[in-house]
Order: structure tokens, then sequence, then C-alpha cells
């Protein structure tokens, strides 16, 4: 599953619904939790089936971010009959997994959530990890800058991978969606460390990580050559002055998707 952009869209505010579908993302995370007032939750919960009708006109996949707490089971029974592909964990715990009807992104955002980040991984109703920029930094007293917030997210992606799921982020928080240039180098970066996409919250950034996460033309080029050098059966050989033997090879059928 593609999955280069995931878009917030807060689930109880129709006029963003409405051009969700615009946008491009390969996928929209319908927000029942941070992004809906406490007075409007249930109001976004109920309208969900419409929601999520609307937002995947264009093909986008459609999560749902999920409250903690007590209205955890009702959110997530509600995505699922809203046809929703999987669920966005907000503060997950180990104890819930299991338990719901969809696959989820796990969304980690305690330094005990970043730690047990592989037991996550490991579970087979978790398709992929995600840390929570902003309440991983409060809970560790901390701002959120990307020096601070390098090294957690990249054991999270250390323990999705080593698991065979995917990992979603850039190495900053997405709440400054202002600064695009800065956005457009963190996409660049995560994707050279093998994050899969990352989310976003406003639509100006969705191409900036469908480019970001996507092959260039000239990845595409040296992974042909080196597919096509590969047919000769020999265990290494060179292609544009640079030796390439298993892995590489491997590195070059993946970006062509083979």
């Amino acid at each position: 599953m593609r999955l280069r952009s995931l878009l917030y869209v807060p689930a109880h505010a129709e006029r963003f619904l409405a051009r969700a579908h615009e946008r491009g993302a390969d996928a929209i995370i319908l927000d029942l939790e941070d992004a809906v007032p406490e007075a409007d939750k249930d109001r976004a919960r109920d309208g969900l089936a419409d929601g999520a009708a609307a937002v995947s006109r264009n093909g986008a996949k459609v999560f749902v971010r999920i409250n903690s707490g007590e209205r955890r089971r009702a959110d997530a029974a509600a995505a699922a009959r809203a046809g929703a592909t999987g669920l966005v964990l907000a503060k997950a715990e180990i104890s819930e997994l299991g338990s719901f009807a969809l696959p989820a992104i796990a969304m980690l955002e305690s330094p005990g959530a970043v730690l047990d980040a592989r037991d996550y991984a490991r579970h087979p109703d978790v398709m992929g990890l995600l840390v929570g920029s902003e309440d991983l930094a409060t809970e560790l007293g901390a701002t959120p800058t990307p020096e601070v917030l390098r090294t957690p997210k990249l054991l999270v992606h250390y323990a999705a991978k080593a698991e065979g799921k995917l990992s979603f982020g850039l190495l900053r928080s997405v709440a400054d969606y202002a600064d695009l240039p800065a956005i457009e180098a963190a996409g660049r970066e995560a994707r050279e460390h093998g994050f899969d996409g990352a989310t976003c919250v406003h639509p100006t950034v969705v191409p900036l990580l469908n480019a970001a996460f996507a092959p260039s033309a000239q990845e595409i080029a040296w992974a042909e050559r080196v597919v096509e050098a590969a047919r000769g059966g020999a265990g290494a050989f060179t292609v544009d002055g640079r030796m390439v033997d298993a892995p590489i090879i491997v590195r070059a059928r993946r970006i062509l998707g083979l």
C-alpha cells in the first residue's frame, strides 16, 4: 500500500471535508482526536460514514484517528462501519491492540511507548508506527525541535522496519507547516532513512511529501540500469562507476516496484 502522504482533516469540519479529495494525498486521516473540540466529538463520530465517502472520491485511503480513553471503542466501531481502511491509535497502548476490527497505525506519544516500540511493531494488527511529536515532547518536558525528535523517531523507525511494518514521519514536528523548504528537505531526509511516508496538517505539504517519498527520474533510470545489468548473472559488477552486488540489486528492484 503506497502511503506517501497522509493528510489530517478534522472530522467535524465540513468545509475541509468537502475539498479533501482534491488535495492529492494518498490517505486522508479523519481526525476525531485533538483537532475536534469536546463539544463536537459525538457529531464528528456520527458523521464518519459521510466524511469517508466524501474524502475518498479520488481514491485516497481513509484512516480515522480515534480518541484514547472511554471514547476509544465507540470511535473504532464507527470507523469500521464507515468503511475506513484503518485506524490511527492516538496515545497507543500495547494492552489495547487486537481489540479493534481494523488494522492500525500505532501513534507512540510517550517515552515508554518509544522504548517499547518493537513490541508494538510485532503485533499482527499493527500495520505501521508513527511518533506523536508534540505529545512526546510534552511528556519529556522538552521542546519539539528536530534535534530533540531525531533519536526517538529513528528508534521507532528501526522498530517498525525490524518487524517489516510501515514507518511514517519526518525527523521534525509537522506542526510548523508554513516552512515549506524545511519540510521539503525533511521529506528527502526521511526517505533516505527509509521512511515510507509522513502525515501533514495542511494541504500545501501534500505535494512535497508525494515528491519526497517517490523515486526521482534519475533514481528510476539508475535502477533500470542495475536490474538490466543483473540479468547477466554476475555476483558483483559495476554500474556508473560503482560496485553493485546483491543488496544494491534488491534496492534497485524496490525502486522499480519489482
